[in-house]
């Protein structure tokens, strides 16, 4: 007989839902709502003209903004996709030095906000940046700065999305089909063609749609090239229109509109993928992959991860801190070394970047208390409850995941600056509880993926058995879950801290007058173009970020060794 306990997974639920509802979909629904009644959220009330939706292929900026970000998308997907895959069977077929610094690098990637890398890229590429001044390559700005550069460049970003997911689907290998088709007569290339490939198809998929989903709704790089090369995409008009006087929201409703859709897209290509074709090979005598050491050509390996790391970690890192201690206001002029910039920050006259510092670390924290809380109640409900709507609850959960940040943050405008929520003490736009709520929303489907794989190895039948004995949830919870999966927790939670530090997008689009955040203190100075500036905050503060994540680690091993002990 099954025990269960569909009170308390009921009410835990319904909780939940309500909360995602609140964070993450009724802002979406706000920004379809903006098309379709325009200015129902201001207290004009009218029908909206469907029309305004095919302006984007009238208006020239509109127009050019889409055009961009789907070339964008489907360039960086097919290079981003090609890369990440080809490097992922290289590591995973082959031992060679240097492939741990391989993967050190993909995660560095990952958790580098896009600002920060396309920065490095302006410093590197520019008219006269360090590439230029230094090394004398005058015809790499005319090579970054156009479609197929920037295209590129959010490929060196991007490729370790379908890396991850190619790499992780390598895993196991059940070796006999590929041996019994080469018994057949069948080549190398034939037997990868013709089997490997195609078992492999469900994860190049899914890493192919996660690039082009984070690709298209990336707001970081467009605002960054901007001080160089205009090329305006979805996301950055949309920010444009909001930053602009009159304040357009017909216009951010719109473009929003055309970046969910398509996001949705994507999503919905890669589930037709999934479905149409079963890949489950695996049997009993799948053997985990072991990377063999080549027989030959291992020194091409070798040199080719050191060029590869020097170009995708070298270039946008290494150009921060020569240009932070350069000894001019613009990248690359001049080989004098100084840290002039360095005392400028924590300089008197000018204490911008640490209270944007301050702003950050506290919205981050608190976000991620915050986060940590609903993404543990939503993996609690995901993994042990019988709640009927269990994958609504999943699907909302990964819906903030591929919706981009600049349209939640538009969707918060909507929904909270009305008037009447003054009233009632609500009103939270122009206030540091909306970057809050808006943090909290995007570190959720975070938080909730390492928790589920935490509690998938908590069996369901500690907790059955701690009710029959009459435990409460609340004694469920704190005595036998928490500590099985302490460490989980705090990590997730630091992961979230570090995601909430550096959301430009969140922060550019919902920030309080007068209360700077770090991203905007950096882009801010990108903009005006003091790059010694900008590339000494970035290392100042994401120094700091990582010290107290690192910190916050060695006070966690402790803990873990008790819970074992």
């Amino acid at each position: 007989m099954r025990f269960r306990y569909p009170s308390q997974g009921n009410r835990t639920g319904w909780l939940v839902l309500a909360v995602l509802f609140l964070l993450i979909l009724l802002p979406l629904i706000a920004v379809v709502i903006q098309v379709l009644l325009p200015g129902v959220f201001f207290g004009r009330l009218k029908l909206g003209n469907l029309s305004l939706l095919l302006d984007v292929f009238r208006r020239p900026l509109w127009y050019v903004s889409f055009k961009n970000s789907v070339t964008l998308g489907i360039g960086t997907t097919v290079l981003g996709t090609i890369v990440g895959t080809a490097i992922a069977m290289a590591r995973a077929n082959w031992a060679f030095r240097g492939a741990r610094l391989l993967d050190f690098a993909v995660w560095i990637l990952i958790i580098t906000p896009s600002f920060i890398l396309a920065q490095g890229w302006v410093m590197f590429a520019s008219a006269d940046g360090l590439a230029a001044q230094w090394f004398g390559w005058q015809s790499l700005h005319s090579f970054i700065f156009q479609p197929i550069g920037l295209i590129f460049v959010m490929t060196l970003s991007k490729f370790p999305l379908a890396y991850l997911t190619v790499y992780s689907a390598l895993e196991w290998r059940v070796d006999r089909l590929s041996e019994a088709a080469r018994l057949s007569g069948g080549s190398r290339w034939t037997v990868w063609r013709t089997i490997e490939a195609p078992l492999l198809l469900p994860a190049i998929c899914s890493g192919a749609m996660l690039v082009f989903m984070d690709t298209v709704g990336d707001f970081g790089l467009p605002a960054s090239i901007a001080t160089i090369f205009r090329f305006p995409t979805l996301p950055y008009s949309i920010y444009s229109a909001l930053y602009t006087s009159p304040i357009r929201f017909d216009m951010a409703g719109a473009l929003s509109f055309y970046l969910v859709l398509l996001i949705a897209l994507a999503m919905s290509v890669q589930l037709y993928a999934m479905r149409k074709s079963r890949y489950d090979f695996l049997s009993s005598r799948a053997t985990r992959s072991e990377p063999k050491k080549p027989r030959k050509g291992g020194i091409y390996l070798i040199i080719g991860n050191i060029v590869f790391l020097a170009v995708v970690i070298g270039i946008p890192f290494g150009s921060n801190l020569l240009t932070s201690i350069s000894g001019s206001s613009s990248a690359g002029k001049g080989r004098e070394l100084t840290l002039d910039y360095y005392k400028a920050l924590f300089g008197g006259d000018n204490e911008t970047l640490l209270e944007g510092l301050a702003h950050s670390l506290e919205i981050a924290a608190i976000a991620a208390v915050i986060g940590l809380l609903v993404g543990f109640l939503v993996a609690y409900v995901l993994t042990y409850s019988q709640f009927k709507l269990r994958k609504t609850i999943d699907v909302i959960s990964l819906v903030s995941l591929a919706v981009p940040g600049i349209v939640l943050g538009i969707g918060y405008i909507f929904i909270w600056n009305q008037a009447w929520l003054e009233k009632i003490g609500l009103l939270l736009y122009g206030t540091p509880w909306i970057l809050i709520l808006a943090s909290v929303a995007g570190v959720i489907p975070v938080i909730t993926r390492v928790v589920i794989g935490a509690m998938a190895k908590v069996p369901r039948q500690l907790l059955s058995a701690a009710q029959m004995q009459g435990a409460s949830f609340h004694q469920r919870v704190i005595s036998i879950l928490v500590p099985l999966i302490k460490g989980a927790l705090l990590y997730a939670g630091l992961a979230a801290f570090g995601a909430s530090v550096f959301d430009l997008a969140i922060s550019s689009i919902l920030y309080p007058p007068n209360f700077m955040t770090l991203p905007v203190v950096i882009n801010k100075a990108f903009e005006d173009l003091q790059f010694g500036y900008a590339a000494a905050a970035t290392l100042t503060g994401g120094g700091i970020v990582i010290l107290i994540i690192a910190v916050m680690e060695l006070l966690i091993k402790p803990s873990r060794k008790r819970v074992k002990q």
